[in-house]
């Protein structure tokens, strides 16, 4: 397709008209999570075992959200004890199946999402893995939609309440999604519009096509998570998304229905689920961030980090020898902790080489 074509194509035409009128605290909000980003980028040296605890937690987390928003009964703890190997007795065996799923889907996002590929192929292998131990879902793993599936909501007894909306018929399915992640994947590569325009639209547009039999808004979010970190935003396992939106279920279905029935009309209207997910990106952000204010620093910090920061706590100011000696640490370790506690602002260089100093802030 010529640059020309591409101009003009549908596709184009399309996010051309839905971005066209954006308000402005929408603008705004996104460049509040690009700023917010940019902190967590240049103050995340964090040690790996306070990274790996962190993320080990947001997956129980995301987890219990993303698989209770679908009617799942288990708590974060229940979770845990599952995925442990404990059996919990008193539970379905379909939630303790779809959890399991979700969990081990997730963590591959989380420790392989810069090998990973978007694509429809990749989709399909996700929703295959999603529902691997799922009885009930054995026949249609990986597969699009055979028959009309209705999307419900359901309360917090995991009861359902009733159908939002109908979505796309199976016979359109397929070619809705490979028009839906192949725009999506050209899009992103032009950078003509933000990466979180396109990954919002990408989500809104999915759910609307709802294209597997089951699992579709557990896949959103893995999807969520995954275009996300490919995009450049590295806190999303450190930091749960789905518990924000578990927490906000009323109004993100809401903001889907007001955008989704809107599309394919003349005045096309995506700006009540821009609204919600930036908003929810936004405290994800912040959320981040605050990861790294002196309340949280003692989770994130290495055991030797952990006493250089506890012996700044003490003195008003000190050079690096003077710690080496205070601390028994080796000098080396006592450098590499300088620079992390410089990168989170904790404390701050004063003077150059030999004779610098350091000092809290």
């Amino acid at each position: 397709m010529t640059k020309k074509s591409q101009k003009n194509s549908p596709v184009a035409n399309k996010f051309a008209k839905r971005f066209s009128n954006i308000p402005a605290e929408i603008i705004s909000k996104i460049a509040k999570i690009d700023e917010l980003k940019g902190s967590w980028v240049t103050g995340a040296q964090l040690s790996p075992q306070a990274l790996g605890r962190l993320k080990r937690s947001v997956l129980i987390t995301s987890t219990g959200a993303s698989t209770r928003i679908e009617g799942v009964q288990l708590s974060d703890e229940d979770i845990e004890k599952v995925m442990r190997g404990i059996n919990i007795q008193k539970f379905a065996d379909r939630d303790k199946q779809e959890v399991k799923g979700y969990y081990e889907l997730l963590e591959n996002i989380f420790n392989s999402w810069n090998n990973l590929k978007f694509n429809e192929s990749s989709i399909k292998h996700f929703h295959k893995e999603l529902l691997k131990y799922s009885d009930k879902d054995q026949g249609h793993l990986g597969d699009y939609k055979f028959g009309e599936n209705k999307v419900v909501a359901y309360d917090s007894t995991g009861k359902e309440v009733g159908i939002i909306f109908n979505p796309t018929s199976p016979h359109l399915t397929p070619k809705e999604m490979s028009e839906l992640v192949e725009s999506t994947n050209a899009s992103l590569t032009e950078k003509k519009y933000h990466p979180l325009l396109l990954i919002a639209n990408f989500l809104v547009e999915f759910l609307k096509i709802h294209p597997f039999q089951d699992g579709n808004g557990r896949i959103s979010r893995v999807l969520t998570n995954l275009l996300l970190l490919q995009s450049g935003y590295l806190y999303m396992p450190y930091v749960s998304h789905e518990k924000l939106v578990e927490d906000n279920k009323t109004e993100y279905y809401l903001a889907l229905r007001r955008s989704q029935k809107t599309f394919g009309t003349k005045k096309e209207d995506i700006a009540p689920w821009l609204d919600f997910f930036f908003t929810v990106l936004q405290k994800q952000s912040q959320s981040a961030i605050d990861l790294l204010s002196k309340e949280n620093i003692e989770k994130l910090l290495s055991e030797k980090q952990l006493i250089v920061w506890k012996y700044f706590e003490k003195i008003e100011i000190s050079r690096t020898g003077e710690i080496v000696k205070e601390t028994n640490i080796p000098r080396p370790t006592v450098k590499q902790a300088l620079e992390v506690l410089l990168k989170l602002k904790k404390i701050e260089r004063i003077g150059q080489g030999r004779s610098a100093r350091y000092k809290k802030v």
